[in-house]
């Protein structure tokens, strides 16, 4: 039997309010670490062996066939190894053939929740040892995947240790992990944990000082705050009237990352931010109201997204809007029958206080294309009902009026492992929101919800600007967990948008 020294490096934690299991890379296994290995069939693979040894490898395969392991994609198998080289084992099926970074990453997801339920002080992960890439996506997908929530919790679950990936090359596994992917699990850590916070804590100012300790300290970057002044100066009726009803004041935070050409136009992405929806007049009932604190995940999305493009330094110039606000039925809400004059100079009636998505994205694009006139504009928002419907939670909706536009989306989402299904935009969607008495109204729109919603923000679109619409209201908020997203907030959105903006600078 071999006792093997541990490979000491650098520990990657991400700052987020949840506990989970430090990321590290190792050449070597050690006593009493629990293993988990990555299985494409029945048999070991030759990197297990080879760090084990033969002896313990023969003995670790009359495990795996006492546990009646099949190798299946997504099975697992767990059990004790009975042997002092290490304590216990855990199979997870990859599959045969070529793997793709998602399938990677599932793994790494499934992986990191083995390990934050293990008594081991360390979990040594076996990724099939020989591709840098699958290592790399492994560790992203267990540092994803092991997020939970507990900050307002009196008995926080509390998880210690470290997760190792095998590697043969520790200093090119960490170079590229830390160059790169730990800043992409860091900011889809940080989107969860602002969807998960309560609307008391997170409202429209607390975003923006949230925001600022984020980017803090990050080269290249500006940050600017619009107040309620400047929004009344540049005539942005539409979020001014959604802000009205809160004591809680709108605010538009823009966050700039110049990490390209100087004189290179931005790519800008634009967030839906309302902070808590409850209605307003058209009050919501209150069965599943508690879920519109997180009515600001693309807002939450936008931002997130453009602190990994920062952090990573990544070659390309981008800008996160996020149009916040919070929905309330104050004494100074405006009413259904109001008429709102955008900054853009169009007017539109509020046919439902409730559609108030929409419209403050109607002055967040706008005041984009006024000021960056990006070579392309992408706006998320949790914006319809429908789309849930349509979609369920495996797909958010893309919206897009140019074919290549919507292709670069959707070859950007299968990378990222973030699924996009196109939906329509027809004239027909065009005619449906128009009003009697104003240029368009933000409701009573008729079917199909989702594509009235995307073609009311496409009014507002100047017809020269590369633009797409994503609602993720369907995907925002998973009920039954997937292998890199727990149940609960999704933080979707951030590794589509950081992967689009990538594609966009090669």
């Amino acid at each position: 039997m071999r006792l093997i020294c541990i490979a000491l490096l650098s520990v990657f934690v991400t700052s987020s309010a949840f506990a989970q299991r430090a990321i590290d890379f190792t050449a070597n296994i050690e006593p009493d670490d629990a293993v988990i290995i990555a299985m494409r069939n029945t048999a070991l693979p030759q990197a297990v062996r080879q760090a084990v040894g033969a002896e313990v490898a023969t003995r670790l395969e009359r495990g795996i066939g006492r546990a009646g392991f099949t190798g299946e994609a997504g099975a697992t198998t767990s059990f004790l190894s009975g042997d002092a080289a290490f304590g216990e084992v855990h199979l997870i099926g990859v599959g045969e053939g070529d793997l793709t970074r998602r399938d990677w990453e599932n793994f790494g997801g499934r992986a990191g929740s083995l390990a934050k339920a293990s008594k081991a002080t360390r979990v040594a992960v076996f990724a099939n040892g020989s591709s840098s890439n699958a290592i790399i996506d492994s560790a992203f997908g267990s540092a994803v995947g092991q997020y939970s929530f507990d900050k307002y919790k009196s008995d926080p679950e509390v998880v210690t240790g470290s997760i190792v990936f095998f590697t043969q090359d520790i200093d090119a596994a960490r170079n590229s992990y830390n160059a790169q992917r730990r800043h992409l699990a860091d900011a889809v850590s940080w989107v969860r944990d602002m969807q998960s916070e309560p609307a008391n804590i997170l409202y429209p100012e607390e975003f923006v000082l949230r925001t600022r300790a984020l980017f803090h300290g990050v080269s290249r970057v500006s940050l600017n705050v619009l107040d309620v002044r400047d929004m009344e100066r540049l005539g942005m009726g539409a979020i001014l009237g959604v802000g009205k009803g809160s004591e809680r004041p709108p605010r538009i935070l823009i966050v700039r990352y110049n990490g390209g050409p100087q004189d290179a136009a931005p790519i800008v992405f634009a967030g839906k931010g309302i902070t808590f929806d409850s209605g307003g007049i058209s009050i919501k009932s209150n069965d599943g109201m508690w879920a519109m604190k997180t009515d600001m995940t693309g807002a939450a999305v936008v931002m997130g997204a453009v602190s990994s493009l920062a952090k990573s330094r990544a070659p390309v110039n981008v800008i996160a809007i996020a149009a916040l606000a919070e929905n309330m039925p104050g004494g100074g809400a405006q009413r259904p029958g109001d008429v709102v004059r955008t900054m853009s100079g169009k007017t539109i009636e509020i046919m439902s206080t409730d559609a108030e998505g929409r419209l403050v994205l109607s002055d967040a694009v706008w005041y984009a294309q006024e000021q960056y006139n990006p070579i392309l504009l992408v706006d998320v928002a949790t914006l319809t009902g429908s789309v849930g419907r349509a979609l369920g939670d495996e797909y958010a909706g893309l919206f897009a009026r140019d074919d290549e536009i919507a292709t670069r989306l959707t070859s950007a989402a299968d990378v990222a492992g973030e699924d996009l299904w196109r939906l329509p935009l027809h004239p027909n969607h065009d005619a449906q929101i128009k009003s009697v008495i104003a240029d368009v109204k933000n409701s009573n729109t008729g079917s199909p919800g989702a594509s009235t919603g995307a073609a009311f923000i496409g009014a507002f679109i100047k017809p020269e600007t590369p633009w797409a619409h994503l609602d993720i209201a369907g995907v925002s908020w998973l009920a039954e967990p997937a292998p890199t997203v727990p149940a609960g907030a999704s933080g979707f959105g951030v590794r589509l948008l950081d992967q689009l903006a990538r594609d966009s600078a090669q």
